[in-house]
């Protein structure tokens, strides 16, 4: 084959396996966790660890960010290990969702982020929007038994 021709194969190869922000092999369009009246409670009230959050951190991203899913990132298996600083900072800035990286992680779009979660069903806008609440509320987190995740499913 002609060089112009492998480049032109080339490049519909890649064109091909790139995905979009929606709904693809690897990343399903989301599901709300949450039924429609916690989901009401959370969006106009205060937002709720264990009503709220919880059920979607669990169903959504505990299954990889735990000590033993990505050993050396951020765990959210329990307050304690979510609030650990790590080389890039703090990943949960209680009052400042627009700092959290937890966040941002979640809801970027920029081309060289992958937002979470990168395999599996997305967060939802309404989800993303309760974790983002959540934070601006100050990011309350039970310890012990009440505030730890189920990281298996």
């Amino acid at each position: 084959m002609r060089p112009i021709l492998i480049l032109l194969f080339a490049a519909a190869a890649l064109t091909a396996c790139m995905h979009s922000e929606s709904e693809s092999e690897t990343r399903l369009t989301g599901v709300n966790v949450l039924s429609s009246a916690a989901l009401k409670r959370a969006q106009s009230g205060l937002v709720s660890f264990p009503d709220h959050v919880k059920p979607i951190l669990e169903a959504k991203c505990a299954m990889c960010h735990n000590k033993a899913g990505l050993p050396g990132r951020i765990s959210l298996a329990s307050r304690d290990e979510a609030r650990r600083t790590g080389t890039l900072g703090v990943f949960i800035v209680p009052g400042h969702p627009e700092k959290s990286r937890f966040v941002t992680h979640v809801t970027s779009s920029h081309a060289s982020v992958i937002a979470m979660p990168p395999v599996g069903e997305t967060l939802t806008s309404d989800e993303a929007a309760i974790l983002s609440r959540w934070i601006k509320q100050g990011a309350s987190w039970p310890a012990g038994a009440a505030g730890n995740l189920k990281t298996e499913r």
